[in-house]
């Protein structure tokens, strides 16, 4: 089970007892940053129009938080697809969704405002994933499972997964082109008025891909304006929060 460690000076989500000691897996809040509204004050996005040197210090605070180095850190450009790209080397990979790893000591990270965070944990293997509406239509949690099995020879059912902070069913009205896509049983109506929950959508693909272990902080972002950036409740102007997975480096204690 998942806990926000909300006393700390750089509050994030981690995960409980029972969790691969081998991995350092996070989400991040809003909380315990530098930034000036309206990106108070953890703001990890550099597509926003914050100050780069704020994001820098921001992104700086939680890989220290995690015992990772800022320079051996992994970050996707996220095109809202389904590709995934397998990382050996840190920097900044354009065009895809998902990184993948079995590298100790590289830390992974995808941004989202409402869209799903998840990060992947197996035996020597890690990956994180960016996965809104478009991205969950188009199979990147299912690509990224995939991905997770090759790179560290496991079967899905060794694989957990973890879903952060994201928009959820209680507050994510979609219209009905959108709504179309999706299962029933992710769709709340009222009226005219349709939610989708994501989470829902997420649990049954993966489920059906042969996932037995699904993990959920069960936060979501439009709720919660104190601990959470929301594109949507902020009417875009607002910051990024963070997924992070990497595998403890024994060698050089990253992670320790």
């Amino acid at each position: 089970m998942w806990t926000r460690d909300a006393e700390r000076p750089v509050p994030l989500w981690r995960p409980g007892a029972g969790a691969d000691a081998r991995a350092i897996l996070a989400f991040t809040t809003r909380r315990g940053g530098v930034s000036a509204p309206p990106f108070d004050t953890l703001n990890l996005g550099r597509s926003t129009v914050d100050l780069p040197g704020a994001v820098r210090e921001n992104r700086r605070r939680v890989l220290d938080a995690l015992g990772l180095d800022p320079e051996r850190i992994v970050t996707a450009g996220q095109v809202h697809g389904a590709d995934v790209v397998r990382a050996d080397l840190p920097g900044h990979v354009p065009g895809c969704d998902a990184l993948v790893t079995t590298r100790a000591g590289l830390a992974l990270a995808v941004t989202a405002a409402d869209c799903m965070p998840l990060v992947f944990a197996a035996p020597g293997v890690v990956a994180v994933a960016h996965s809104g509406w478009r991205g969950t239509a188009a199979g990147v949690l299912v690509a990224t499972l995939r991905a997770v099995c090759e790179a560290g020879g496991v079967a899905p059912s060794d694989v957990t997964v973890h879903l952060g902070p994201c928009i959820r069913g209680c507050c994510y009205e979609v219209g009905p082109d959108v709504a179309a896509i999706f299962p029933a049983e992710s769709l709340r109506r009222d009226g005219d008025r349709v939610r989708l929950d994501l989470p829902t959508v997420a649990r049954a693909q993966l489920a059906a891909a042969g996932v037995l272990n699904l993990e959920d902080t069960g936060a979501c972002t439009a709720c919660e304006p104190y601990w959470y950036f929301s594109h949507r409740r902020d009417r875009g102007a607002t910051g990024r929060h963070w997924a992070v997975a990497a595998l403890h480096d024994v060698r050089t204690g990253a992670g320790v």
